[in-house]
């Protein structure tokens, strides 16, 4: 099979290569980055050398069976089109099929979306939650990492309404590699290195995605306060969520509807009570690791959820999505457990 990638040399298109490259059923492999056309791939990143990567392409990609987009919001929609008119599969992992909307779209992102006419042929690629509407599809959203560790945690106990929708809370943090690989003031050394800050209050980009997902599983329109933090590492992702339980619900209840979803998948762990997610459990890997309590005192339950934003948050979700549209095994080229420590 022949893959593209556009945008392989930002970090999610680097994992993307680096797991490709070991997948079985790709047979040829086309990158494409616009600033640095014509170079070797291992010039760009050195610890690729004799691996035999390839030259970088500029964005005119031959026909492939599988493209890859992981570029700046604004740039795959204008493009898809075509794409598919040649027969690709398509899988974004930037933001502009994530939404239903158009209008929402341009609220957030500040631009008009380029083909508002596809967002009703694209899917919402998170795969424990969406399978069967993934399999065999030729638009695949892939979900913003954010909003993936999220919505792994509270989809199930929503759909049960276990949950009361007026009450949600999402407090989460995020290694400096989720912010790309450009250079910027924000995630300069000197800036982040025993620093540890909010960002986006009340208006990142992941908020209305969450909201939009959550009211599917709620059946409601809702909303929730969103805040992520800039945390001083490399990769990882950690959200902490409060809400209020419905009247009469347990913590076994909760359990319980996590266990119906989740007994059988690979990649997500319900950890046992009192063992509580850590960063380092889904360092480098496809896994998820999910925990709650009940607090009695204040009826809230509390939710934890850990990924790493560059795998299960980007590529390796990704990768994911490409084997059920294909229709391969969900786990290929994904296997394998954290990097530790």
């Amino acid at each position: 099979m022949k893959v593209g990638v556009l945008g392989a040399t930002g970090y999610a298109g680097q994992e993307l290569v680096r797991l490709l490259h070991r997948h079985e059923e790709v047979k040829e492999l086309y990158l494409s980055s616009s600033s640095v056309a014509g170079e070797n791939y291992e010039t760009v990143y050195p610890h690729w050398e004799g691996q035999n990567v390839g030259i970088l392409q500029d964005e005119d990609i031959p026909d492939v069976d599988v493209l890859f987009c992981a570029l700046p919001h604004g740039l795959t929609a204008e493009r898809t089109g075509g794409f598919l008119a040649r027969k690709m599969k398509v899988i974004d992992l930037g933001a502009d099929f994530r939404l239903n909307s158009g209008e929402i779209y341009e609220e957030w992102y500040k631009i008009k979306h380029p083909a508002t006419d596809l967002l009703k042929d694209a899917v919402y690629g998170l795969p424990e939650l969406y399978r069967e509407q993934i399999r065999g599809k030729s638009l695949i959203a892939n979900p913003g990492c954010y909003p993936t560790a999220t919505l792994l945690a509270l989809v199930p106990l929503l759909r049960k309404r276990l949950l009361q929708t007026n009450y949600l809370v999402i407090d989460a943090k995020s290694g400096v590699s989720g912010a790309g690989r450009g250079a910027s003031l924000n995630t300069h050394y000197s800036e982040i290195n025993e620093n540890f800050k909010a960002y986006g209050v009340a208006s990142h980009r992941h908020t209305p995605e969450i909201e939009q997902e959550l009211s599917r599983a709620a059946g409601i329109p809702l909303t929730v306060n969103f805040t992520p933090h800039l945390v001083p590492m490399t990769r990882g992702m950690l959200a902490t969520i409060y809400a209020k339980v419905s009247e009469g619900i347990s913590e076994e209840d909760l359990r319980s509807c996590w266990l119906d979803q989740y007994e059988k998948e690979e990649f997500i762990h319900l950890l046992p009570p009192g063992t509580w997610p850590q960063t380092k459990f889904s360092s480098g890997s496809n896994h998820a690791f999910l925990q709650l309590t009940l607090d009695e005192r204040t009826g809230n339950a509390i939710v934890i959820s850990t990924i790493d934003n560059l795998l299960k948050g980007a590529a390796g979700q990704a990768i994911q999505n490409m084997n059920l549209a294909m229709g391969w095994p969900e786990a290929r080229g994904l296997k394998g457990t954290a990097l530790w420590p």
